[in-house]
């Protein structure tokens, strides 16, 4: 170990956390915005056939998702989805992202991140963040910027707009060389053991384990600098 010249942060459970995923609600709200609905679906119909589409895809499966590494952004699923039940909304696909999202799985910020950005910053540490996520670059980074709004990312990094997916090294390699660092200058700090601590350690990068607002089963590995608050990391730096 050794003091990092950047700080990658992975962002669900990590920099923010979300309240249990209600893919009902999220789509609820969506439908409030159709102009045509065919067949007169409810929100838990057309949540049923996206969730259907996403088992045959094998999509967000907790167990398999180290496993799935290339990203279907919902620019691509959501025009699918609706427009295959004939229904239209009058939203752009990342205005529909927004409002799914908002309603489906809405996140404060974990505690004591914001002090803990405040330090790294302080030290002159660089951060940027890397995430699976699906949802328009461009909604990920509103969401980050309006709960995190003193943050200094760098870059924010997608899956939905970068096509790989954790723990494939080909994200953490693209972030490397947006930082313009090698591997052993960088930590990566997330909370997914298979996707965040293992991928990152593949790449090379120094993985930190966060668990303090982890939202599945896991197992400890006391190989892994494990953290449960923003505060015990602070001693290391």
């Amino acid at each position: 170990m050794k003091i990092p010249k950047m700080i990658l942060f992975d962002y669900g459970q990590t920099l923010i956390a979300e309240q249990k995923f209600d893919g009902v609600k999220g789509t609820e709200a969506v439908l409030s915005y159709a102009v045509k609905n065919k067949y007169y679906l409810s929100a838990e119909q057309v949540q049923a056939r996206a969730n259907a589409i996403k088992q045959e895809l094998g999509r967000f499966d907790p167990e398999k998702r180290h496993l799935f590494q290339i990203e279907i952004p919902n620019t691509m699923f959501t025009p699918y989805l609706y427009e295959s039940l004939g229904i239209e909304i009058a939203l752009s696909n990342s205005e529909i992202d927004t409002v799914f999202w908002n309603a489906a799985a809405p996140g404060t910020p974990t505690e004591g991140i914001e002090h803990f950005l405040e330090m790294v910053g302080n030290k002159g540490i660089r951060t940027g963040v890397i995430s699976n996520i699906s949802y328009a670059p461009s909604v990920v980074a509103e969401r980050i910027n309006r709960l995190l709004p003193a943050n200094t990312f760098e870059f924010i990094i997608t899956s939905s707009n970068f096509m790989f997916r954790k723990p494939n090294r080909r994200i953490f390699d693209l972030a490397l060389e947006k930082a313009g660092l090698q591997a052993d200058e960088v930590w990566y700090i997330g909370d997914q053991y298979e996707c965040d601590v293992k991928g990152s350690l593949n790449a090379g990068l120094f993985p930190v384990w966060y668990i303090g607002a982890i939202d599945l089963p896991y197992t400890e590995d006391k190989s892994i600098l494990t953290i449960k608050t923003w505060s015990e990391i602070e001693r290391y730096l």
